[in-house]
């Protein structure tokens, strides 16, 4: 008997998919990461330097819901300029008893959204409880979810927001005027981050912009922009005397914030606490002082991805979104 697969478009995701389901999908994903319970090789990439980009594959199992798929994502610095997204992605989620293509699905919103949740999650756990003030270094569209999450995990009194210009500043706080947050531009990366409670930084770029100097005792920092080699965000000086929190072992020697003091020996293993995952099954506590400095080295796992896939076909099926096609 031939089954149908469904189509989910990014339209269709939007009305799936909300922040709050999100940060409990992506808290249960790293939960069974911690415990072992997932299958998950690390991102296999295809880098297109002629043309600025990149393709990677991303697939995962988790034991603990039977989610099974993959994620075929593209990262684009120059799309800006053609009127198309940085980051494309599309979501096959897959039967795990026998393999059958459930669906088909937009993943550009899933990646945007589960990201997010991840540095929400592990602000949750790693950051002063009582943090107030948020600093956003980049303001580009993952910045968007990665303060729709911290606005549910904290009470926010302050968002300072960086950008490559003011004006890209101004119009990330009028997208973001939802979330009726108290929010300002800062001119320099400095006086962002300076009396930052919680440190976001979202930028594609290749060498430090945040520097130890500039924190203050107990930030937390939730770097999000390097997901490739070469990339970095901060000086390796806070790497250096923080408390660093990865979420994956086979990923972010290789592509997350460490990769490039990692791969020049300023950064160890023995320099890096634990995994998110253990974190969260209490296996390690991480923060025990207020003024500690705090890091979370997000590379993006495809188990989040497939995590929020899972949830986004079932939910399509109970509310009878998207489109069935027989392509099998």
């Amino acid at each position: 008997m031939k089954l149908p697969t469904l189509i989910l478009t990014s339209k269709d995701i939007r009305r799936i998919l909300s922040i709050k389901d999100t940060l409990r999908i992506v808290e249960d994903a790293f939960r069974a990461h911690g415990n072992k319970k997932t299958q998950m090789p690390a991102k296999i990439y295809i880098k297109l330097h002629q043309y600025n980009g990149d393709l990677r594959v991303m697939p995962a199992f988790i034991e603990t819901t039977k989610a099974c798929g993959m994620k075929w994502v593209s990262v684009y610095p120059d799309n800006k300029m053609k009127g198309l997204p940085t980051t494309m992605a599309v979501i096959i989620l897959n039967d795990a008893v026998t393999g059958f293509p459930l669906a088909i699905m937009d993943g550009t919103y899933i990646t945007k959204m589960r990201t997010g949740a991840a540095g929400g999650i592990a602000a949750k756990y790693l950051a002063r409880k009582d943090s107030k003030i948020a600093a956003m270094v980049g303001c580009g569209s993952q910045a968007e979810s990665q303060l729709a999450a911290l606005s549910e995990c904290f009470s926010l009194e302050l968002v300072k927001v960086c950008g490559q210009s003011s004006r890209y500043a101004e119009d990330f706080i009028k997208r973001m005027k939802g979330l009726k947050l108290k929010m300002a531009v800062s001119e320099t990366v400095r006086d962002c981050v300076q009396d930052a409670d919680i440190l976001v930084t979202t930028t594609p770029s290749r060498k430090p912009i945040v520097r130890l100097e500039w924190l203050k005792r107990g930030t937390h920092i939730n770097a999000i922009g390097a997901d490739a080699r070469g990339k970095q965000e901060l000086e390796p000086d806070i790497l250096k005397n923080a408390k660093v929190v990865i979420d994956d072992w086979s990923q972010a020697p290789s592509s997350g914030e460490i990769n490039v003091p990692w791969s020049k020996g300023l950064i160890k293993r023995r320099d890096i606490c634990s995994t998110l995952g253990e974190v969260i099954n209490r296996r390690i506590k991480i923060r025990t002082k207020a003024d500690e400095i705090t890091v979370f080295d997000s590379t993006g796992l495809a188990i989040q991805d497939i995590s929020c896939a899972q949830f986004a076909y079932s939910r399509a099926k109970k509310q009878n979104i998207g489109k069935e096609v027989k392509i099998i």
